[in-house]
């Protein structure tokens, strides 16, 4: 089999921008000096994501100051507009890191379409949202690459889900499922990981994790279970006002995090079972083989009393040692010599 190919890292943005350009742009920096894949954000029209007297999620009055505003207060003050996405992906060009965004309804997809997206990252929120779905796939190429998280969704959701995405021009091999936990921060009694090799084995895609644990040990073990995107949110200061700048990544933490998760690309290495360079040198050392246990004299018959099993294994195998067994020595061993034959 091949090499394991490399587990894109998606640094999540998201609104930990507070609405503001020169904030984004910050973070942009970030991401790109943590040497992530991908920076992400999150796009939408406040108006066509929520009702104006819909409350807030508990994590969301939880992690904001103030916690009697709407969802929709909270999401127009994290809007950014046309102009706003042009210029973070020319910036995020500049940075030397790929640009992504999440649409929550079909204007702002509309919006990443104009900008010149060809990866759409779709949440868990529109899992079951089959008509934006539908609209997506009728109105992308079919080179489209589809990134779907399924925080909250079943097996059936998904492969529903999976079927509307390409009921038009989107191609299956271009769909990745990520799975995820949709809570801020999910504890790790909830984050079963185990369900990657299920949906692995159950939808034929490519698999990954979108991660909102605490820190980077639920993502490393989903990059062992063949995770090949992981994203994982981040802010400049935990401190922030806003709804998920608390389960975020500091600075620190995201460049450790993506170092780490690329660690455990080196590490999985191949799914070949093979000798490695680093083993060659300490191979002839550690191995064993067939010596002289006593002084042999020519002529004599090699038995168990003579012959004996020792490093280095620069001589005769030891699976030949029971051929040996029976037979004349051909010449003169000294005691600790190796057996030639």
């Amino acid at each position: 089999m091949h090499k394991l190919d490399k587990t894109i890292v998606i640094a999540e943005a998201g609104v930990n921008h507070n609405g503001n350009l020169k904030l984004a742009k910050k973070l942009i920096d970030i991401a790109s000096i943590s040497n992530a894949d991908y920076v992400k954000f999150q796009t939408f029209k406040a108006e066509n994501l929520v009702t104006k007297k819909v409350k807030k999620a508990q994590y969301q009055i939880l992690n904001s100051k103030n916690k009697n505003e709407t969802q929709f207060e909270m999401l127009k003050k994290l809007e950014l507009n046309y102009s706003d996405y042009k210029k973070l992906k020319a910036y995020s060009k500049k940075k030397k890191i790929k640009f992504l965004s999440t649409p929550f309804d079909e204007d702002s997809f509309d919006l990443l379409k104009k900008v010149g997206l060809s990866i759409i990252k779709i949440s868990s929120t529109d899992l079951t949202n089959i008509p934006f779905l539908q609209y997506i796939s009728k109105n992308s190429s079919n080179k489209m690459k589809i990134i779907l998280s399924t925080g909250m969704g079943t097996i059936p959701e998904i492969k529903e889900a999976v079927k509307n995405l390409i009921k038009f021009n989107i191609k299956k091999n271009n769909i990745t499922v990520l799975h995820c936990t949709s809570n801020y921060p999910a504890s790790d009694g909830s984050l079963n990981l185990n369900a990657l090799t299920t949906m692995k084995n159950q939808l034929n895609l490519k698999i990954g994790y979108s991660d909102h644990s605490i820190d980077d040990i639920a993502s490393l073990v989903a990059v062992s279970k063949g995770a090949t995107v992981i994203e994982k949110h981040f802010t400049i200061n935990k401190k922030l006002n806003g709804p998920d700048h608390k389960a975020s990544l500091n600075p620190k933490e995201l460049y450790k995090f993506v170092k780490n998760i690329k660690r455990v690309n080196t590490i999985l290495g191949s799914y070949k079972k093979k000798v490695t360079k680093e083993e060659l040198n300490v191979k002839k050392i550690v191995r064993k083989s067939i010596f002289a246990k006593i002084n042999i004299i020519k002529g004599e018959i090699f038995t168990k009393n003579n012959l004996t099993i020792k490093r280095p294994g620069t001589g005769m195998n030891p699976k030949k040692y029971f051929s040996l067994l029976g037979k004349k020595s051909n010449k003169k061993y000294n005691k600790d010599e190796a057996i030639k034959r």
